[in-house]
């Protein structure tokens, strides 16, 4: 599929850049890409949740009534759960929430995620650019000129670049990575995806292997 080229005044260079058919226009896989950003989630996930149980709970030992004769039920322990400031039953420990995924389906899972942008036509190409210093005010110019100010947006580069990832960092609307640090999450998380030129050929040959 043709893709017109655009610079970062939103005009058309004139020229196209053709993207790979088996990256771009693949049928996307939603239960592939589902996996993956259950993944990609569950890796956030700290797991330092803990309740204390009653074994951990700070309290007497000793057996608060005699066993039989009071008419109520049996109580050995003021630890008990069904007392206020009991141990807590079953509750909470700290666990790692990831798991494993195959890499040909985080594969298929971003290639499906990227298939789905290209068929929203919420894909954009620019040619490669700079700043000679870091400019949040640079880059939201940039933002304006391709009518995305308002819009969720990741920008994807070819290689890491300091000012352009140190000019956006103060805005909340857009993100900045490189090509080795895509995932699936972050393309379906913006409204619009942003490719540089220079990015094309590493995105394709990653996910064409």
């Amino acid at each position: 599929m043709e893709v017109k080229v655009l610079d970062i005044n939103g005009k058309e260079t004139g020229r196209t850049v053709t993207l790979s058919d088996s990256v771009f226009a693949i049928e996307p896989n939603k239960h592939a890409v589902y996996l993956d950003v259950k993944q990609y989630l569950a890796n956030q996930r700290q797991g330092t949740h803990k309740a204390k149980e009653r074994a951990e709970v700070t309290g007497s030992t000793r057996k608060i009534k005699k066993q039989k004769g009071t008419g109520t039920a049996r109580a050995g322990s003021v630890k008990n759960p069904l007392f206020k400031g009991g141990g807590t039953v079953f509750g909470p420990r700290p666990r790692s929430y990831s798991f494993k995924l195959n890499k040909g389906l985080k594969r298929l899972a971003r290639k499906s995620a990227l298939a789905l942008k290209a068929k929203e036509s919420n894909l954009i190409v620019v040619e490669n650019f700079e700043f000679e210093a870091p400019s949040t005010k640079n880059f939201i110019n940039v933002l304006k000129a391709l009518g995305l100010e308002n819009k969720k947006s990741l920008f994807v580069l070819g290689d890491t670049n300091k000012n352009v990832y140190l000019s956006s960092r103060n805005l909340k609307g857009s993100n900045v990575v490189t090509t080795s640090e895509l995932n699936t999450y972050n393309v379906l998380h913006s409204n619009s995806l942003v490719l540089l030129e220079g990015a094309l050929e590493g995105i394709e040959e990653n996910l064409s292997k």
